[in-house]
Formats: C-alpha cells, sequence, structure tokens
C-alpha cells in the first residue's frame, strides 16, 4: 500500500501518512497504525467495535489516503454468494453464451480485478455460505466461478470486515476459519475529550460547555444499570443539531433546559437498548440522566408571585 502526502505524493512509506490521517480521524492513532500496517504487510483486518467508534471513517480515510479503490459492501442476510461475487446477464447470455462480456462484476470481483480494499460491514450478519466464499479467497488470493474462470487478486486486494460484537439479534458466531484468516482490530469508544471534538466538528456552532454537557450526557446512557446498548456519539450530534433547529423554531437557545431535553428525547429514546428485566422505558432513563448532567428545570422568572408587576 503506497501512502500519500499531504499535496496527493507519493511517500516512502505507509508511516507517513499517520500524522494526516489522525488530524482528520479523531482520536485514533494507535488504530491507524494497526490498519495501515496490516494493509502494508498483506494481510486482512477484522475491526471489532460498537456502532458509532469511526470503524467505516477510519477504513474510508485510509484508502483514500493510499489512493487504493474502496468497495463497499453492507452486510446482510440477503448478501448471497451471487450477489456478492456478481453473476452472467441473462438476457446476454441468450445473444451471446457465457463469454466475460457477458458477466456482471460484484463488488467482491471488482475488488479482485482493481486491487482495491472491499469492506464488508456487519460481516457477522452475513450467510454461512457467503463467508465461505470470503474464506475461499482470503486463503488463495483468487476465485474460480464457473463458466468465467480463475480470477486472480490484483495487487493491493485487501479484504477488511467491520462487525458490532455487542449486537446479537439477527447476527452469527464468526467461525474460527474467519478469524485465522485476519488481524483483529478493537475500537471502544473515544474519551469524552475527544467525542466533543467529533460533535464540535460534525454539528452546529455551540457554546463548549453545553457541547460538553451534551456528550456527557451520552455517554452516560452506556454505563447506566437499566440499559442494555447506550448511544454512541452520533446521539450526542442529533442533540445539537436538533437543539439548534428546535431552538430556531421556538425563538430560543439550543441551550435552554427545555429544548435541549426535547431534542434529547427525540435524538436519544430511539438508540438506547434497555435490558428486559428493567420494567422502564427509554424516556425515563434519558430524563434521569439529563436532569443528572443539567439540573431540574427552572421556574419561569414571572410565576414566583401572582400579583402583576409594579403591585404590592
Amino acid at each position: 500500500m503506497t501512502a500519500l502526502s499531504a499535496d496527493c505524493g507519493p511517500v516512502s512509506g505507509p508511516q507517513s501518512a499517520v500524522p494526516l490521517l489522525a488530524a482528520d480521524v479523531v482520536g485514533r492513532r494507535r488504530e491507524i497504525e494497526l490498519l495501515l500496517a496490516g494493509l502494508d504487510c498483506g494481510a486482512h483486518v477484522v475491526l471489532e467495535g460498537p456502532p458509532g467508534t469511526g470503524k467505516t471513517t477510519l477504513l474510508r480515510a485510509v484508502a483514500e489516503a493510499g489512493g487504493s479503490p474502496f468497495v463497499f459492501v453492507e452486510g446482510n442476510a440477503e448478501l448471497t454468494p451471487a450477489r456478492l461475487v456478481g453473476q452472467f446477464d441473462p438476457s446476454r447470455v441468450l445473444a451471446e453464451g457465457y463469454v466475460p462480456e457477458t458477466f456482471v462484476d460484484g463488488p467482491l470481483i471488482e475488488a479482485l480485478r482493481t486491487g482495491g480494499l472491499l469492506y464488508v460491514e456487519e460481516v457477522n450478519r452475513i450467510p454461512e455460505e457467503t463467508l465461505n466464499v470470503l474464506i475461499t479467497v482470503m486463503s488463495e488470493a483468487e476465485l474460480h466461478v464457473p463458466r468465467l474462470g480463475r480470477v486472480r487478486a490484483a495487487d493491493g486486494f485487501r479484504l477488511v470486515a467491520a462487525m458490532n460484537p455487542f449486537d446479537a439479534v439477527g447476527t452469527a458466531r464468526i467461525s474460527s476459519a474467519i478469524y485465522d484468516r485476519v488481524c483483529r482490530i478493537v475500537m471502544g469508544y473515544q474519551s469524552q475529550a475527544e467525542e466533543s471534538d467529533i460533535v464540535a466538528r460534525r454539528g452546529p456552532s455551540v457554546p463548549a460547555e453545553w457541547r460538553d454537557q451534551v456528550v456527557d450526557l451520552v455517554r452516560r446512557t452506556r454505563e447506566h444499570a437499566d440499559v442494555r446498548v447506550g448511544s454512541s456519539v452520533r446521539g450526542a450530534i442529533d442533540v445539537v443539531r436538533l437543539a439548534v433547529s428546535l431552538a430556531r423554531i421556538r425563538g430560543g437557545s439550543a441551550t435552554d433546559w427545555r429544548i435541549g431535553h426535547d431534542a434529547a428525547m427525540a435524538a436519544l429514546s430511539g438508540r438506547i437498548g434497555l435490558h428486559e428485566s428493567s420494567g422502564r422505558t427509554t424516556e425515563s432513563v434519558i430524563d434521569e440522566l439529563y436532569v443528572a448532567v443539567f439540573g431540574t428545570e427552572s421556574p419561569p422568572e414571572d410565576s414566583e408571585s401572582g400579583d402583576p408587576p409594579g403591585e404590592a
């Protein structure tokens, strides 16, 4: 893999790309170094971590820095071997027969031919028969397609897969045959300061102290006793975005208690999952955490006295 300098010229090695990538991908220098090293030495890689930890962002940045073709595949139960590999166009086969020109490349063949990075998202949602195709490619660096023949991997081809180890719905256990052929990079959540930096980069401008409180709120969803799965930093970004837009509609400020509370409810209630035994609602948990971070709502200034202004 050839790294690029800031002016897109080639540099001596992947180590030269680390500072540039670290500036674009917040809080991931170690993971950048490991991914670059893995790709540079010819290894295939699994990025393992919860949603919102920057797995796709990291790989896209690495692919762009190295000038590598990037082929994205969404992993799900409908990803059959034919959809991954490709297939002959039936209408053209009737007229021209089974010739290479009538074959429509799938993402795997595209990546093999171009020497690109094949990024398979949610690899643990893929059917076993499709995973077996990937195992063959990782082992042999080639694939035999009936009636098409052998397709060898061009220089630079790498498989990078991503998975959320905490998602148990609609997923399958990754076999040892996969792990035996990849390097595994675990990506946890960034620090609070780094997540606040991400929100500042991707969200609208708001007071830094309030933004830090929003990030604190979201991080607390990951530690609450009733919560099975907490929100990623995407939740914090959406809270800020919603609060700014809601303030514009209501003619208030994004930092107003009620505006922030409503924005948090909308942005986070669908992002957290509770333990089945908790007996609570997501709204009650968010309300509890919001009060813990922002305090209780202050009463309106003119509600302390029932007398009209200026009268005793």
